[in-house]
């Protein structure tokens, strides 16, 4: 289809939803006139790959779908950094990278890019916008989709829209929430919460030269904006669709739940961040079908649900599994999986829900488990979370962890937990110890997570430095530019010497690396891995054994994890017949398996 057919097809409810926000309709002819613009501007070859997305709708759900995430500069000093070492990614089959936030930002504060200064030119320290267009079409030779973060709820406090404010212009003022008096921004505060209490309390701030308080809901010098302003629903999408034009084939939605805000309420997850949302997707769909949108909603799953839509309106095409990933992190100090099987059966009851898996990634692993559950299962919620934030840090005599405390909070007694996999799950600390039997063991709990996290539904995404048992970085304490983040822990420069190891035998780097390069070759050519599969997870009248099956036409799989440095065992009910492990080639019955330390299996059915 061409642009105008796409529109055609959209227009009623494009203009329906927009006249529902806005009731502007020279405002919505402005953003249909500038849709057009884009796609007339839209190169040869990326109309090419809308064409074929059309035709392949889900091509993003298939089981050879494997990502990895990196900040650029850290990588190999930036975009074309990044471009001499495409082989070294190509090497791992990678089919997704995502590129941390490299856009304009201001020096020294900026969140880590998540404070953007100028939303369609990249960051001079990083590249420029010829970089990274020259790497978007290289990646796509190689079957590679990049995907960038794109900041919707704020922007710098430096971006040209806030300095115009700051000089009085009412316009550019209008563009954010800026108040005269405290007493709308007292009337918020009663029903908004902080999202960093510790680090970054209340969501307003004072702008002395301007007189007017500011909403500022995650730092001072990030302004929220305004979404009832139709300008910045238009100039917000144009940003987009700028950077889709750059080759940009994923959008990472950062903090989705946030962008409308409604006095009385929470300001999170409100009716009109879905139209919103549902907006979004159906201007890509019409500009540049071959992108797709990636949700940040760090929410419960009975919230998340609501971010994909419905089959009929759909919104985000994917989002993160993050209560996967603190679950899987809570199994492995508590040697226990009952909290995350009850989980994973509540992200499996979503009948349209894809996810990207992860185990670590550029931020903090934030203890927001579901709380009702903890207590049903015997437990305090607020000690436990103590409990697992302390073990991570190294603080009881079983632990193996060498992790560090993020943004804790003395009131309430909260933290975050920092760290890269290889030091969490205890690598880092044999190697100090010179306990080979130490490091196998680390080096086992890293796969084993891995295994877990590539079996759920979604697809895999790996954290830069993971695939090689990357250890902290506590240089970090000695820079003053870094030291007050402790998320810089993870953040440290790739270690070009130890990757050169990957493929020495006996090394912590080759023992990682083909580790998981064997499980994500399994999941390129095994029918069950494919995003259409049915997925749940199984008992096994064993806590310390979570069972997932994958189901589909062509084959079955029944995958076993041990969380445990014990030897377990898992009875399954009605799962009969003969199945081969796909690591090493035997034969199992799968009614009473036997798994040692930390081992996984997964098993096909044969007969």
């Amino acid at each position: 289809m061409n642009f105008a057919q796409r529109l055609k097809k959209h227009q009623d409810e494009l203009r329906w939803l927009y006249m529902e926000l806005y009731n502007n309709g020279d405002r919505y002819q402005e953003l249909v006139t500038s849709m057009e613009n884009f796609s007339k501007e839209r190169a040869a070859d990326l109309k090419k790959l809308d064409l074929k997305r059309e035709q392949d709708p889900n091509w993003y759900r298939r089981g050879n779908m494997l990502g990895m995430t990196m900040y650029s500069d850290l990588f190999n000093g930036g975009v074309r950094g990044v471009m001499e070492k495409l082989d070294y990614l190509s090497e791992q089959e990678l089919t997704y990278l995502h590129l941390m936030p490299l856009l304009k930002m201001p020096e020294g504060e900026n969140d880590g890019g998540y404070a953007v200064e100028d939303f369609r030119q990249v960051d001079p320290r990083i590249g420029t916008n010829e970089d990274l267009q020259e790497l978007t079409a290289e990646l796509r030779k190689r079957g590679i989709s990049l995907c960038l973060d794109f900041v919707m709820n704020h922007t710098a406090d430096t971006h040209e829209w806030a300095r115009r404010a700051r000089a009085g212009e009412w316009e550019y003022q209008d563009r954010y929430m800026c108040f005269d008096t405290y007493d709308i921004p007292a009337q918020f505060e009663k029903t908004m919460p902080e999202v960093f209490p510790g680090t970054a309390p209340g969501n307003f701030t004072y702008m002395e030269d301007m007189h007017k308080f500011v909403l500022t809901t995650f730092h001072p010098y990030q302004w929220d904006l305004n979404y009832r302003n139709p300008v910045v629903f238009n100039e917000m999408v144009g940003n987009i669709l700028y950077l889709a034009n750059l080759g940009v084939e994923v959008f990472r939605i950062d903090a989705v739940p946030y962008i409308w805000k409604q006095l009385g309420t929470s300001c999170r997850n409100l009716p009109q961040v879905h139209t919103i949302m549902r907006m979004i997707r159906m201007i890509t769909e019409i500009v540049c079908p071959g992108v797709i949108l990636k949700g940040e909603v760090v929410m419960a799953p009975q919230e998340v649900a609501a971010y994909f839509g419905t089959p009929e309106k759909p919104e985000c095409h994917i989002l993160y599994n993050v209560s996967a990933m603190v679950n899987l992190w809570a199994a492995l100090a508590c040697r226990d999986t009952r909290l995350l099987k009850r989980q994973l059966d509540d992200i499996h009851s979503i009948p349209t829900g894809y996810f990207i898996n992860y185990i670590r990634c550029h931020d903090d692993i934030g203890w927001g488990l579901d709380e009702k559950a903890v207590q049903e299962l015997g437990f305090n919620p607020l000690e436990n979370k103590i409990f697992l934030y302390r073990f991570y840090q190294g603080h009881y005599p079983d632990s193996f962890s060498l992790g560090e405390l993020y943004n804790f909070d003395r009131n309430t007694l909260d933290a975050r937990t920092c760290g890269t996999t290889a030091s969490l799950c205890g690598v880092e600390i044999a190697l100090r110890n010179h306990d080979e039997l130490g490091v196998a063991v680390g080096i086992a709990r890293v796969l084993l997570m891995h295994a877990c996290m590539m079996t759920l539904r979604g697809f895999p995404m790996i954290y830069s430095g993971d695939e090689i048992g990357q250890l902290n970085d506590n240089d970090y304490h000695n820079d003053p530019l870094r030291r007050d983040d402790s998320r810089n822990l993870h953040r440290g420069k790739f270690d070009w010497n130890k990757a050169a190891l990957r493929h020495e035998p006996g090394t912590v780097q080759q023992s990682i690396f083909e580790g998981l390069r064997q499980m994500e070759k399994i999941r390129a050519t095994e029918p069950a891995f494919d995003g259409d599969s049915w997925v749940s997870t199984w008992d096994t009248f064993n806590k310390a054994i979570l069972c997932l099956v994958r189901r589909c036409e062509k084959s079955e799989l029944v995958c076993f994890f041990n969380f445990t440095e014990y030897h377990q065992t898992a009875y399954t009910n009605c799962l009969a017949g003969e199945y081969e492990d796909l690591f090493t080639g035997g034969h199992h019955a799968v009614d009473e398996i036997h798994l040692g330390p930390y081992q996984y299996m997964w098993l096909r059915r044969v007969r």
